[in-house]
């Protein structure tokens, strides 16, 4: 196997767009291995996997620049996992802030709902008055 594919296969195997790759490595998160003499980027095979790491940290809600962080760390060898654990707890507590948010929102919506009758003009809608109390 070829040990230097252009971005167009590298982001057919990651299952990504190529604008993708591309801004990861604006973004410093990949570098490509080379060009070729026509100025076609080369990456090497390991960058599908970079790439699916950056995904999957990405579905568990950190941030470009954590997922850096991370990067770095998976680098080192003789690393120790500490540094990933705790940026995994932080980004955990942000979750569970955003969950409580999410429930109190849905709290209010559901007292929001009660008080519609359904049958009202919109001048007296108790969900659009409502919305224009400050609070």
């Amino acid at each position: 196997m070829n040990a230097e594919l252009t971005i167009g296969i590298i982001a057919k195997r990651a299952a990504v767009n190529v604008q993708t790759v591309r801004y990861y490595e604006r973004r410093g998160l990949l570098a490509p291995g080379g060009r070729r003499r026509s100025g076609y980027r080369l990456y090497t095979p390991e960058t599908v996997l970079v790439i699916r790491f950056i995904k999957n940290a990405q579905r568990l809600g950190f941030s470009l620049e954590e997922i850096s962080r991370l990067l770095r760390l998976r680098v080192g060898r003789g690393a120790q996992c500490g540094p990933a654990k705790r940026q995994a707890e932080a980004r955990l507590g942000l979750v569970r802030e955003k969950i409580a948010d999410l429930r109190a929102m849905e709290k209010a919506l559901l007292r929001l709902l009660k008080t519609c009758a359904r049958r009202g003009t919109t001048d007296h809608c108790p969900i659009l008055e409502s919305l224009k109390k400050e609070e």
